[in-house]
């Protein structure tokens, strides 16, 4: 029984500091998005992405390299896997960042997180994994709430390209998630990380050569906060389910939405409606049970900044 009692205790704390890593990644997360959205005004997001992977790797290269020679280096048995997955991820990132140039940002924070609905139906086709049907009922809600904030029909052009291109983040952040499972399998951490880098800054270089806008001093400078913002929001990330119980810290990830909601409010002057934030709350309850769910059933979903 104190065993019990100690374990418990060491849980709770183990939890609490990995919620603290993780509210520091959605302050770093919303930071960064701002600096996007700022950037949006000149530079393409092709462009952004470009600086977002190059800037990151090099912030994370001396601990590839440190992490690589321990592990035994970055060797791969599954090379097309994981150059797969690093395409799926550097779609994500530049849908992603058009969505943010283009909606605000919480209405592209919000439609972001969809991407668990999307690991779902994903993991059975791919993984072949067994979905009970209290997940399944929890991913059509949460597409009711995808659709409320869509709102297929409008008006707004460009917002509902801007809309589109948020949901296509979802699935492609889902569908790598899915790889990342699957990779797992063959590969170490350091290995994914190193091939994440690597993949999306070589595609993403391609189509922002197209589009290439010689940046300021003050652009290069903001790109440069931009790139290392992001890397240092995906270390605290990855700390948090490093240490912490995916079940019970995920939840607090949704501070995401509130951040996004304030930033847009203070930097650009955008506030999500009544409509935005009642399908915002409808995506996010229904993603939170299913990573309860896949918690409670052992099998949890793999954390997806």
């Amino acid at each position: 029984m104190q065993t019990a009692g100690v374990g418990a205790q060491q849980a709770s704390g183990d939890n609490f500091r990995a919620a603290l890593w993780l509210l520091a990644s959605a302050i770093l997360f919303t930071a960064s998005m701002v600096l996007v959205k700022t950037l949006g005004d000149r530079l393409s997001p092709f462009q952004i992405a470009f600086f977002r992977l190059s800037i990151s790797l090099i912030v994370i290269s001396p601990f590839l390299i440190r992490a690589g020679r321990a592990a035994g280096g970055v060797h791969t048995s599954v090379p097309f896997l994981q150059i797969g997955r690093g395409v799926m991820g550097t779609l994500a990132t530049i849908l992603g960042f058009y969505a943010v140039v283009h909606l605000p940002l919480a209405d592209a924070q919000a439609i972001s997180f969809a991407r668990t609905l999307f690991v779902v139906p994903l993991a059975a086709l791919i993984l072949s994994e067994t979905i009970g049907l209290r997940r399944w009922m929890a991913v059509l809600i949460g597409f009711v709430g995808v659709l409320i904030m869509l709102r297929p029909g409008g008006d707004a052009f460009s917002v509902s390209i801007g809309s589109a291109a948020a949901l296509g983040h979802a699935f492609f952040v889902g569908f790598a998630t899915v790889l990342v499972r699957l990779a797992s399998r063959y590969d170490k951490p350091v290995t994914l990380m190193f091939y994440t880098g690597i993949v999306g800054t070589l595609v993403s270089a391609v189509p922002a050569y197209f589009v290439w806008v010689q940046p300021t001093g003050y652009e290069l400078l903001l790109l440069l906060c931009m790139g290392s913002l992001a890397a240092a929001a995906h270390n605290c990330f990855i700390r948090a389910y490093a240490i912490g119980e995916a079940s019970a810290i995920a939840p607090l990830d949704y501070t995401r939405l509130i951040l996004a909601a304030i930033a847009g409010l203070i930097f650009f002057d955008q506030f999500p409606d009544l409509v935005s934030w009642l399908g915002a709350f409808i995506i996010a309850a229904s993603t939170i049970y299913i990573v309860r769910r896949e918690a409670k059933l052992g099998r949890g979903t793999p954390p997806t900044p």
